[in-house]
């Protein structure tokens, strides 16, 4: 296989990122620098990055709702909780894809797929993230329009894909961009203050089953339907301008999710 193709499934980066290794020197293969990116490798072949054996591995999707309060980070300097206080030990190296603030709740993919990580990061895929946003006041129907056309950011506009009201201060909101603290930013910047935000879906990904501090392992067809094309991705979209208040549909799958056991000593009740 191509060299970077191995760095990715050894989970050291992306693809792409890879290519960024190899360019650099970074790589080298039984013993020589490699900067060739067509370099192909074998199971019997040798590959260091920076010096060190890196190896191919089974790639791991987990699906975590996280509570309030803890951090989206590996670890904090004055010792916060974070999200890999709520995971099993013996899982392999995670990273978290996106993020969610401290405050925030709802779901996170943790995986060692680079690739994947990137498919759902990069906008031009436009994966969609649905929210269920408590306001500080009634939600008035005329901002609708407002937060669709956008809002500028320092980074830019920044607008919903859709917005619909749940009841007087409650809002589903659905992003297919991801700027920092989006949702919060663009309500404040039309007068409302967020006093809860849970993300509910990850493209066709729900939070059915699924409590606060809990995890579970995605089933094939789950991983399938995020490696599939924009056109075959929206099959678990809201149907969010019927009435509120109607459940959401839900993803069926031929395979049941595995939920995890949390960290016994660090369990959230």
């Amino acid at each position: 296989m191509r060299l970077n193709r191995f760095l990715a499934l050894a989970g050291v980066s992306s693809r792409r990122g890879a290519e960024d290794y190899i360019r650099k020197g970074r790589v080298t293969v039984n013993g020589g620098l490699s900067t060739d990116l067509a370099t192909q490798v074998g199971p019997s072949d040798q590959v260091k990055v920076d010096g060190k054996t890196v190896r191919t591995q089974e790639f791991v999707y987990l699906l975590l709702n996280k509570p309030a309060d803890f951090l989206t980070t590996r670890s904090d300097e004055r010792s916060r909780k974070t999200i890999y206080d709520l995971l099993p030990e013996d899982l392999p190296n995670l990273a978290h894809v996106g993020r969610l603030d401290k405050e925030s709740e709802g779901l996170l993919l943790l995986t060692n797929d680079g690739d994947l990580a990137f498919r759902i990061t990069h906008p031009k895929f436009k994966l969609e993230k649905e929210y269920l946003v408590t306001l500080d006041r009634e939600f008035q129907p005329e901002d609708s329009a407002k937060t669709k056309r956008g809002v500028y950011l320092a980074e830019g506009r920044a607008r919903f894909d859709l917005i619909a009201k749940v009841n007087p201060r409650q809002v589903r909101v659905v992003l297919t961009q991801g700027m920092k603290r989006q949702v919060r930013r663009v309500l404040a910047a039309l007068g409302y203050k967020v006093k809860r935000l849970q993300r509910i879906r990850i493209g066709p990904l729900t939070d059915q089953g699924l409590r606060p501090g809990q995890a579970r392992l995605l089933t094939k067809a789950e991983v399938g339907l995020l490696t599939e094309r924009r056109k075959k991705l929206s099959v678990a979209r809201v149907s969010l301008r019927r009435a509120a208040g109607v459940d959401q549909k839900r993803l069926s799958v031929d395979d049941s999710p595995r939920t995890l056991p949390q960290h016994s000593e660090k369990r959230v009740v």
